[in-house]
């Protein structure tokens, strides 16, 4: 166990020799590619190192195998929402290889969650993911940007309302449970007066009932929307999935990104690197899929998902 409140489901760490990106190392005097330069790219570095590692490489023809370290984390995301891990990852010294799982796309309600926000009035809205939020955001503007009064599952979800928040007085992010899980945030939420007190839930089509079922028991009217969904990606490039597979650290979001992963391994009981969840509800269904060293934040959130990723580097010994 960490001293940094990450949480092992089940690890039993293996040591194990470090990754070589040898194949991708040349002599200085020869020119990279288009090709090799978008190896280089695959292998994640923070957006300032990056800018000036392909400025270098258009305009230099020296390059050599120190120039980049190898990755030791995957990160899985849609793609273009991993910035924010892998520059945390950075910080510590640490690269990251990118192979996006899941994608999202518009659910069965969309179209009515901005009809909605325009005729009625919930005394809560929750949110209870970032993709939830952005997909809100766009219904609310549409809808003219009605007063709302908003419940979020966590500080990550949270995140996604900053930038309205500074220029508006019209959207209120009120509540937060005590713990960024849904059974808690339907056990926490307040209720506003005497009568009963009306929720809507903009969701995801895989997300459990848990929350419209803690409310509805205790007396909420709640109506939910599924607004979007999320499935495996399109296209796996096969070279970056082996080299994925081969890492000491895969993390993931969500239990859709679990179950792709899965999918993509074929053998999960098999697989004996480690895994770092976001949080227990993805360890949760990693546990039931047979996923084993699965490592997770007690606390979702960013600083408490990267600390579990450096208690699962260190479990494979490579952080000293």
């Amino acid at each position: 166990m960490s001293t940094s409140g990450a949480v092992s489901v089940f690890s039993s760490p293996l040591p194990m020799a470090p990754v070589s990106l040898s194949s991708f190392s040349h002599t200085p005097s020869v020119v990279p590619s288009p090709c090799l330069l978008q190896l280089y790219r695959r292998i994640l570095l923070p957006r300032r190192t990056l800018a000036c590692f392909s400025s270098t490489l258009t305009s230099s023809a020296s390059i050599t195998s120190s120039s980049i370290s190898a990755p030791k984390v995957v990160v899985t995301r849609e793609r273009g929402k991993n910035g924010k891990l892998i520059d945390a990852l950075a910080r510590h010294g640490i690269n990251c290889l990118e192979l996006p799982l899941i994608q999202h796309s518009q659910g069965p309600d969309l179209n009515r969650l901005h009809s909605v926000l325009s005729d009625s009035v919930f005394d809560w809205i929750i949110i209870t993911s970032p993709e939830a939020g952005l997909v809100f955001l766009q219904a609310w503007k549409a809808a003219g940007m009605p007063k709302v009064r908003i419940g979020v599952v966590g500080a990550g979800t949270a995140n996604i309302f900053d930038e309205v928040l500074q220029s508006s007085n019209l959207l209120e992010v009120a509540f937060a449970p005590s713990k960024a899980i849904g059974k808690v945030l339907a056990s926490e939420l307040p209720k506003l007066g005497n009568t009963k007190c009306s929720v809507l839930y903009p969701a995801s089509t895989k997300a459990s009932n848990d929350i419209e079922e803690g409310l509805s028991n205790r007396g909420f009217e709640v109506m939910r929307l599924n607004t979007y969904t999320t499935a495996p990606v399109d296209y796996v490039d096969q070279f970056i999935l082996e080299q994925a597979r081969s890492l000491p650290v895969v993390t993931v979001a969500s239990p859709s990104a679990i179950r792709a992963w899965v999918n993509l391994i074929s053998e999960p009981k098999e697989w004996e690197k480690s895994l770092a969840c976001i949080g227990e509800t993805t360890a949760a269904a990693a546990k039931r899929l047979g996923l084993k060293n699965i490592y997770y934040p007690k606390n979702p959130g960013l600083e408490g998902w990267v600390d579990s990723i450096l208690e699962a580097l260190r479990s494979e010994a490579q952080v000293v």
